[in-house]
């Protein structure tokens, strides 16, 4: 017998065997009812130059309307087998798996599973959806009719596992054949990395490889920038003015003279000095004694240490003659 596939409705394969239950060399005839002429197999599927199927492209495939196929086997140049088969193809379909499962942290410990399917009419299918935590022993199966499940309540002490497939439903034919299982998306306070990163390999390179080294390079670029634009550098780094180095002219130059450094006029310092002298004038003070005794009649001084004294202070006192007198 022949048994045919519609893979998510892009192609279609028909098989009969393998190479080693085959004796004879095959060849298969097809056609839809009401169109004529038969047709033969163009693209048929060889194991080690033994036809073991045949492939049909999306423009040869028709749905709703009964598929004939006919096989022919041939054998030294003989036929002698023939046997001929009627499917309908729109209950032949097998959805491709879904892709994208995303989970969603909701309200009351409760997670949303999501995703998208490759199949042309999301009305027409079904999903499975098979999990379990890391402490259980066997899997976990609900159907749902959208593309999303709501799961109940989890325990954030566990990380469960998910898949997600797909068929078509009642509404669109009548099949038992299911998608493959998608690509598995871990969720949980231990779930590792690598199951995140098998569920969207995309997310994995863009986080992993393209923003770091994006951040390089913008490093880079920005270190570039305030090297070549001085006028950058000293808007985001203001260099903080140092006054010592104002006065090395006045000390060094000028050795500290302050009016030179500034540049004041020579007469105009001149004109500040004093220009005249005063004569030194000596002050001495003699001790006192009574009034009856004079001076000159003392006992208890030196009549020789007298007279220069007595001639400065006649000098430069304006009362000296009537002082002597």
């Amino acid at each position: 017998g022949v048994d045919c596939v519609v893979f998510n409705e892009e192609y279609m394969t028909c098989t009969w065997g393998s190479r080693e239950t085959l004796t004879a060399n095959y060849s298969l005839y097809y056609w839809y009812k009401g169109s004529l002429p038969v047709v033969e197999c163009q693209q048929y599927v060889q194991d080690q130059g033994v036809r073991v199927g045949c492939h049909f492209n999306k423009s040869e495939i028709i749905q709703f309307q009964p598929f004939h196929v006919l096989l022919n086997a041939s054998l030294n140049g003989r036929t002698p087998l023939t046997s001929s088969k009627v499917m309908e193809l729109q209950n032949l379909v097998k959805p491709g798996a879904p892709v994208n499962l995303t989970i969603r942290n909701m309200s009351g410990n409760q997670l949303e599973l999501s995703w998208t399917s490759p199949y042309r009419n999301a009305d027409c299918l079904e999903h499975a959806v098979k999990y379990k935590s890391n402490k259980d022993t066997s899997w976990t199966e609900y159907r749902v009719k959208g593309d999303i499940f709501s799961f109940p309540s989890v325990d954030y002490e566990k990380y469960y596992t998910f898949y997600v497939r797909s068929k078509i439903n009642t509404f669109c034919g009548n099949t038992q054949l299911w998608s493959e299982w998608s690509v598995p998306v871990v969720w949980g306070s231990n779930a590792t990395s690598n199951g995140m990163a098998e569920e969207q390999p995309h997310w994995f390179w863009i986080h992993t490889v393209l923003i770091p080294i994006a951040s390089c390079l913008l490093l880079l670029i920005l270190v570039v920038l305030l090297v070549r634009m001085e006028r950058v550098w000293v808007i985001l780094m203001p260099r903080i003015p140092n006054p010592s180095k104002k006065f090395d002219e006045l000390f060094i130059t000028h050795n500290g003279n302050f009016q030179e450094w500034v540049g004041v006029p020579k007469d105009f310092v001149e004109s500040f000095k004093p220009n005249y002298s005063e004569n030194i004038c000596y002050v001495s003070e003699l001790s006192s004694r009574p009034s009856h005794e004079p001076f000159w009649e003392s006992s208890n001084h030196s009549l020789s240490a007298l007279p220069g004294a007595l001639a400065a202070s006649r000098e430069h006192s304006p009362y000296n003659s009537s002082y002597l007198g």
